[in-house]
């Protein structure tokens, strides 16, 4: 007996979900769109919240910003859930093989006593500004409107913690655990972090979602990443035989490099959307990016002393032409 095998062509009845299918047609769409297209929740609420009854649950008046489709404001990244968590356990993998590689070799004890306790005086407090970024992407998101601006600030929240996480783990390393009470102690009492502090505190009860986005993830990260991981970290610590410092954190510097193509896009977008969205960020971004280089300042002189006014004005110019990339005015 013979048996012929055919193949057969079967045509599916749609090539995506019909809530994306709204936005790009009915053609194939990536797990990114399908994940972020049509998927924010805008109606049958079927009462205001009542810790705020002048807005609905999910409302765009929650910023002054105004957006015809806020699912313009998609992440170049292309990042959902799946996506976000695959990339970040595969830096998660690289930092365990830097963790290694330092103890084994005793990197960490190689280095002088004095170069350890002034990495520890400088990089400590900064677990209290990584959870203040944690805290204030989580309001992006529960104030937010639009899955593609939303989502991505969450997963940023979350790397905000991560970062927490890895400095704590890098003072226990370097240190006996009282140096993450020093640290503290330094973020509340100490005179020179006290600006930065007020910096974090002030942007916690930010109420406009796009704001707090400038504030928190243009602003201040903007300034402060390049300024600690890069001119301290990568070009003082690492020169005087903090190397295993630069292992350690390697995460950060990497991860801004990464993140800042998402918060620079929705500036972009948000700005290019009209000449008032422009205004206001424009507006925003000069008024948050002065504080914060004025709060950042003492701390650049903790860690490079004289340097320190030099260094922080060079991430402000680099700062500067991101903006101006973006389309803000300066």
């Amino acid at each position: 007996m013979n048996i012929d095998l055919q193949a057969r062509e079967i045509q599916p009845l749609r090539q995506t979900f019909a809530r994306v299918a709204d936005y790009m047609g009915d053609k194939p769409a990536s797990r990114y769109l399908e994940a972020t297209l049509g998927a924010q929740p805008t109606a049958n609420f079927h009462y205001r919240p009542t810790w705020e009854p002048g807005f609905e649950l999910f409302d765009t008046g929650r910023t002054a910003v105004r957006m015809a489709d806020w699912y313009a404001l998609r992440d170049p990244r292309q990042y959902y859930y799946a996506t976000w968590t695959m990339a970040r356990a595969r830096q998660q993998d690289a930092m365990e093989s830097n963790y290694q590689f330092v103890e084994s070799r005793g990197l960490v004890d190689k280095m002088p006593d004095a170069l350890r306790a002034h990495a520890c005086d400088v990089l400590m407090p900064l677990r209290h500004v990584a959870w203040g970024g944690n805290m204030n992407n989580c309001t992006v998101c529960s104030r937010g409107y639009g899955t593609a601006f939303t989502a991505p600030a969450m997963f940023h929240a979350m790397d905000h913690l991560g970062v927490a996480q890895y400095l704590t783990r890098l003072g226990l390393v370097m240190d006996e655990p009282g140096v993450l009470e020093a640290g503290k102690n330094a973020w509340l009492q100490d005179a020179r972090w006290q600006p930065l502090r007020r910096y974090v505190e002030d942007t916690l009860v930010l109420q406009d979602p796009v704001e707090l986005f400038v504030a928190q993830n243009l602003a201040l990260d903007g300034l402060l990443y390049p300024l600690v991981y890069g001119q301290f970290v990568d070009e003082h610590l690492a020169l005087q035989g903090g190397t295993a410092v630069a292992m350690l954190t390697a995460f950060m510097p990497e991860w801004h490099e990464e993140s800042a193509r998402w918060v620079d896009a929705v500036a972009k977008v948000a700005a290019a959307e009209s000449d008032a969205n422009r205004r206001l960020i424009s507006g925003w971004y000069a008024a948050y990016a002065g504080e914060a280089e004025a709060a950042l300042a003492p701390v650049a002189e903790l860690a490079l002393g004289a340097q320190g006014a030099a260094a922080l004005q060079s991430v402000r110019e680099a700062l500067d032409a991101r903006a101006r990339k973006a389309g803000l005015d300066l």
